[in-house]
């Protein structure tokens, strides 16, 4: 089949998926290296990002990140009942997302200005003008991505997982061609400073995350009805709203970093930004590809009564992520700084810059194990059609966490803020998971603690032994880029011989699963 038609099995739909994600992180880093060259951590900057705050919170509203969880089960079921009324109940469903999702967006677009006093309490008067400005612009961009996210959550159903993956490299993509190429345009470049990004996120959600999903939707037979009443529509509230009024600590993360680092002086929103951007690589590359590749094949099982084959899948896939994400997650912590420099340093950021970003980045990569076993598990409870034990659990996390940011992260600068934010999200993990231990059992955890350990055995030394290159290294100060490249260099070769005999001597079989990766030999999937 074609790359916008097959349908890839479970393999291979992560290994998709995850090239997806790395490459959608790369153009995302390659955005954010554009901006800070221009902007380093500035106003200008910390205004852009303090934009999303809004657009986000509508997004989260409205479960637009969860579209696929709360859509798949109830389509999959009615489909294998009767295909017509499955179309009336996904146009319903469309229908009401995206009434409700222009209906936020113009509230958004009229009160702009009050919001941005809220969600960025520390900025002046001047400042919270042009924030508004900012968001006014990127606001319109929700519309597409809800929209888009029913035809997305199709897609997914059909297991067809290219175009998904195609859809946030065409919006970083347009990010990045629009704030290059308009202030070119402008009579005054230097005062139409970010607006040009603010105005590709706009095109971008409507190009990547709602034409090209609606593209190839109507190519597979699309049949939208276009009513807004459907007798399944109490059932999908059920579900979604758990997910629209608990306001998790994992999905207010981002946003708690901007809101309180505006309370910090300049370029404290920039550097809390740029931080968990390098922060976020090894989740997004591989614990968003496993839970998203995964989801479908655990709501068949399910749905097939195989809860055997579903804790058994629920455990390779929490096994996979962790396997990869602890040896990444240690080896950037021990490079960081130069991963910095190499990334971000230049034009108006400064090495001062990259040298204060580099322990933020630091404490917000030490939950990366929290992080994908979160993707996985939440992914299992939503399979389950329980949406309400992850929200509740997050919000309360949430609830207790906001006053610790006031009197404990906000004394403390940008490390506190860093800090609070790894602790909220390991003790949510950790209560989700406690929850899950005793609902359902241990059978998907097992043999996960000795797993993570010996991963941990074969990566810690190779790590002290990258991160004393990376702090010892000598390198050239009329060529920081040649030294940090070297620094990096020499880290990850000496890490990766290092890890390599150690690997083999406590986990091969880790080993012998990439070998058979390589060699191309058939995934594992489900019968």
């Amino acid at each position: 089949m074609g790359l916008l038609s097959g349908s890839q099995r479970l393999g291979a739909a992560a290994l998709l998926l995850a090239a997806s994600s790395l490459l959608s992180r790369l153009m995302g880093l390659i955005r954010d290296k554009i901006i800070s060259w221009q902007f380093g951590a500035s106003h200008e900057a910390d205004m852009y990002f303090a934009a999303f705050v809004v657009p986000d919170i509508i997004n989260y509203l409205l479960a637009g990140g969860f579209m696929s969880i709360t859509m798949i089960p109830l389509l999959a079921r009615a489909f294998q009942k009767d295909g017509n009324d499955a179309w009336r109940l996904f146009s319903a469903i469309f229908g009401w997302i995206t009434a409700a999702s222009c209906l936020l967006t113009l509230a958004g677009e009229i009160w702009a200005l009050p919001l941005a006093s809220l969600v960025a309490p520390g900025f002046d008067d001047g400042q919270l003008r042009r924030l508004a400005f900012f968001m006014r612009l990127i606001l319109p961009g929700q519309i597409f991505f809800l929209s888009g996210a029913s035809f997305t959550a199709l897609l997914f159903l059909r297991r067809q997982f290219a175009v998904p993956a195609l859809s946030p490299l065409v919006y970083n993509g347009c990010i990045i061609l629009f704030g290059l190429l308009l202030p070119l345009a402008a009579a005054n470049p230097a005062a139409f400073g970010m607006t040009g990004y603010c105005i590709g996120v706009g095109i971008g959600a409507f190009l990547g995350a709602f034409l090209l999903p609606l593209a190839v939707a109507l190519k597979g037979g699309l049949a939208m009805r276009f009513n807004f009443w459907h007798r399944g529509i109490k059932k999908f509230l059920i579900i979604a709203l758990p997910l629209m009024l608990g306001q998790t600590v994992v999905m207010l993360d981002e946003q708690f970093l901007r809101v309180f680092g505006s309370l910090l002086p300049e370029g404290n929103v920039s550097l809390l930004n740029y931080g968990r951007r390098i922060a976020q690589v090894p989740v997004s590359l591989m614990g968003q590809a496993i839970a998203v590749a995964s989801y479908p094949f655990l709501v068949k099982l399910l749905a097939e009564n195989r809860s055997d084959e579903f804790s058994a899948t629920l455990n390779r896939a929490l096994a996979a992520g962790l396997a990869i994400v602890i040896p990444l997650s240690l080896w950037m912590m021990a490079a960081a700084r130069p991963l910095l420099g190499l990334i971000f340093e230049g034009g108006r950021f400064s090495a001062a810059d990259a040298a204060a970003c580099a322990p933020l980045a630091q404490i917000m990569l030490a939950p990366a194990l929290a992080w994908i076993i979160y993707m996985v598990i939440a992914r299992a409870f939503y399979a389950h059609e329980d949406t309400i034990t992850p929200a509740l659990t997050g919000t309360a996390v949430t609830v207790l966490c906001i006053p610790c940011y006031y009197w404990l992260a906000i004394p403390n600068g940008s490390t506190g803020i860093a800090a609070v934010s790894t602790l909220s999200i390991c003790a949510y993990v950790a209560w989700l998971c406690l929850i899950w231990l005793k609902r359902h059992g241990p059978a998907a955890f097992s043999g996960l603690l000795n797993l993570c350990a010996r991963v941990f055995a074969a990566s810690l030394a190779p790590a002290a032994c990258a991160w004393l290159i990376c702090v010892y290294l000598p390198s050239p100060v009329a060529a920081p880029l040649a030294g940090h490249c070297l620094r990096l260099g020499i880290s990850l070769a000496a890490f990766t011989l290092l890890t390599l005999p150690l690997a083999w001597l406590f986990c091969p079989e880790l080993l012998g699963a990439f070998w058979k990766m390589l060699n191309r030999k058939r995934f594992r999937t489900i019968a």
